[in-house]
């Protein structure tokens, strides 16, 4: 009985040390998690109280997934972000710290000059980029025309790179011997996108250092060469940091919302074509006055990501591989 007693004696202290994070935790994390599944199912413009409409946003919802309006049309632009600036992300990342683990006079330097990009602020970066991609005045453009291309109109054109539209532009540009112009605002939102690959290049560095060493000596005793060592050795031993930056990188590509924002002036210009869902989340729950449309994209938002989340885990016992021990 006395031990118990202490316990009940010790309960009260650590509840007080413990509290001013329980009620940050209850009210800025479960109570919006519950209040926005319950707006989720309300008509609620923060003005009047929210009256109850069942699953009505979820029809509209799936109505506009159908068509390809609104919600389908964001859900379509952050499916092309996510696609393309993931993967790309992650290669670029692991190429740059491959090239940066040699041995050389001034690593410490090149090091620091890769990873200043990721901790320039994202409002300075995105109209650093705005002026990059100009039309007319851009650095990128000018670098494009070099290898042939002409001006890109980048974030004032809705096309996408990868397209049947833009393939068949293409060929008539090559045909009739016109301006090549491949690159749309999606396309230069993935540009944007590999800029800050400096933490993902801290993380494969440290990565780098944990291959074991006689992995590297067995292969040269084989005759293997360095990229046979990089795609036999190094790539499948990092494959458990490579799951976690595509776990990582799919959440941040959906949730990327401060650059969009800027670049597009909060509209999706030009022409939707940056709409993405974070966008449209936030213009229907603060400029429409929409919260439990709002609410609703935010659930199926979550959902997805989910869903996703849940099959990459599925699928990485067929390429992830783990060291013996380790897990």
């Amino acid at each position: 009985m006395t031990e118990r007693r202490q316990k009940f004696a010790n309960l009260g202290p650590g509840l007080c040390f413990a509290s001013p994070w329980v009620v940050g935790f209850v009210l800025l994390i479960v109570f919006p998690f519950l209040a926005s599944l319950y707006w989720s199912f309300c008509q609620y413009d923060m003005v009047n109280p929210p009256r109850l409409v069942g699953t009505e946003n979820y029809q509209r919802l799936f109505r506009e997934l159908k068509t390809g309006e609104g919600f389908g049309k964001a859900v379509f632009n952050t499916a092309y972000f996510a696609v393309f600036s993931v993967p790309l992300s992650i290669a670029l990342g692991l190429i740059l710290a491959k090239f940066l683990s040699w041995k050389i006079r001034g690593q410490a330097i090149y090091r620091t000059i890769f990873f200043l990009p990721s901790i320039i602020p994202v409002v300075a970066a995105s109209i650093l980029w705005i002026w990059l991609l100009d039309p007319q005045d851009g650095m990128i453009n000018y670098l494009l025309s070099f290898i042939g291309l002409g001006q890109q109109n980048w974030l004032n054109q809705s096309r996408e790179a990868i397209s049947v539209d833009n393939v068949k532009q293409i060929g008539q540009s090559i045909q009739t011997g016109g301006p090549l112009r491949v690159f749309g605002s999606k396309d230069g939102l993935v540009l944007i996108s590999l800029w800050g690959v400096g933490n993902w290049i801290v993380i494969y560095l440290a990565a780098l250092r944990d291959v074991p060493h006689h992995l590297y000596e067995a292969a040269d005793i084989e005759g293997l060469g360095g990229l046979r060592k990089f795609w036999h050795i190094t790539i499948p031993m990092l494959s458990p940091v490579i799951f976690f930056n595509l776990v990582m990188g799919l959440i941040k590509s959906v949730q990327t919302f401060t650059s969009i924002y800027i670049i597009s002036e909060g509209t999706g210009a030009p022409n939707e074509s940056l709409l993405v869902i974070s966008l449209h989340l936030f213009v229907s729950a603060f400029s429409d006055l929409d919260m439990g449309y709002a609410s609703a994209i935010a659930w199926l938002m979550f959902l997805g990501l989910a869903i996703c989340t849940v099959l990459l885990f599925r699928t990485s016992r067929y390429w992830v591989h783990y060291r013996a021990g380790s897990v």
